[in-house]
């Protein structure tokens, strides 16, 4: 994340390498949703392992891999962590540089929510209702037009009668890929007007957000999401679970398509804003860079992501015991991530 300020933070982070003699520290860059569980573990690792303590940043996860792919050298980093599944374009950029062997675990599950300040007026909302709420276009009596909704009352008499103020996450968050995927692409694909599109159309019909005030970017992280939130009570942020849960004093969430966003009904896919979360990792750096194999097997043990690890208390949701089985073995063994 952090668009306005990220070349300043990659200048810093390279210095800060340099300074501490890059190569001997492991350097993990990437998503604001996996940033504190990566943390977590990099502390846990740093106090109990005799490595030195990971570096982690919150680079967004796009960030990320541009950094993560920029090449083999010391000074780059050795993981990276995603709100989403690494590209094919993505892949091809780290090959492109020399990186040409990555690695893929998935971590667990986040939900996204719909968030408000608590004491604003509760929200009951569908996929297509919040893809309304945010789309640019939007079909209308057959026909796509300029988004007309100004209020959320105009989408369905039983909304809230306030001003549509969605805060979103930025094009360089893995939570603004995931959005397109979830609810925009969902949604959008049930109006025959835009079925009928050609695919690059379609795509643009589906995935651009309102320019209008109604959709608000945020490059940076969650807390400033959490700011804007606190300050207009009316308004609704996407942010994610974990980030809920751990300021369920301050924000309260909207059910979508009548499920509420719980630890159980995210691990059961019963609520439809799940999404898994990922971490990869630079092939080339496992014996050079110093303690890389043991914190991946630090992150993948059951004491961390198991149903009743210590992450789970960050509110990472755990993967399915099989899962979590199959993936702890792939951290062993890290083979090349096929897509």
């Amino acid at each position: 994340m952090f668009r306005k300020t990220f070349a300043l933070a990659a200048f810093a982070t390279m210095a800060f390498a340099t300074a501490a003699q890059a190569g001997d520290q492991i350097r993990i860059v990437g998503s604001s949703t996996v940033y504190p569980f990566a943390t977590t573990v990099a502390e846990q690792f740093g106090k109990t392992s005799g490595f030195k303590t990971p570096v982690v940043e919150s680079t967004g996860t796009g960030g990320g891999l541009k950094l993560f792919c920029a090449g083999n050298g010391p000074d780059t980093p050795s993981i990276s962590d995603a709100s989403r599944r690494i590209t094919q374009s993505e892949i091809d950029n780290c090959a492109a540089n020399g990186v040409k062997h990555v690695a893929e675990v998935v971590i667990g599950y986040d939900g996204i929510v719909v968030a408000q300040a608590k004491g604003g007026p509760k929200m009951a909302l569908n996929l297509d209702e919040l893809y309304r709420a945010m789309a640019k276009t939007v079909p209308v009596n057959g026909k796509l037009v300029a988004n007309p909704y100004k209020k959320w009352s105009d989408i369905n008499p039983k909304l809230p009668k306030e001003d549509i103020v969605v805060f979103g996450p930025a094009s360089n968050h893995g939570t603004r890929d995931a959005i397109v995927d979830l609810v925009m692409d969902k949604a959008c694909e049930q109006y025959p007007v835009i079925k009928a599109l050609a695919k690059g159309p379609k795509q643009v019909a589906c995935d651009a957000m309102r320019e209008d005030g109604a959709f608000i970017e945020v490059s940076e992280n969650y807390t400033v999401t959490l700011q804007k939130l606190l300050a207009m009570p009316s308004a609704v942020g996407i942010l994610t679970f974990s980030y809920l849960d751990q300021n369920g004093d301050k924000i309260q969430a909207a059910t979508i398509d009548g499920q509420v966003a719980t630890y159980d009904n995210i691990a059961s896919g019963k609520y439809p804003l799940s999404r898994p979360l990922f971490f990869y990792v630079k092939k080339s750096h496992v014996g050079k860079i110093p303690g890389i194999k043991e914190y991946i097997a630090e992150f993948t043990s059951e004491k961390a992501w198991g149903k009743d690890g210590y992450l789970a208390e960050k509110g990472l949701i755990a993967a399915p015991d099989a899962q979590r089985k199959a993936e702890a073995k792939k951290a062993k063994l890290l083979p090349d991530v096929k897509l």
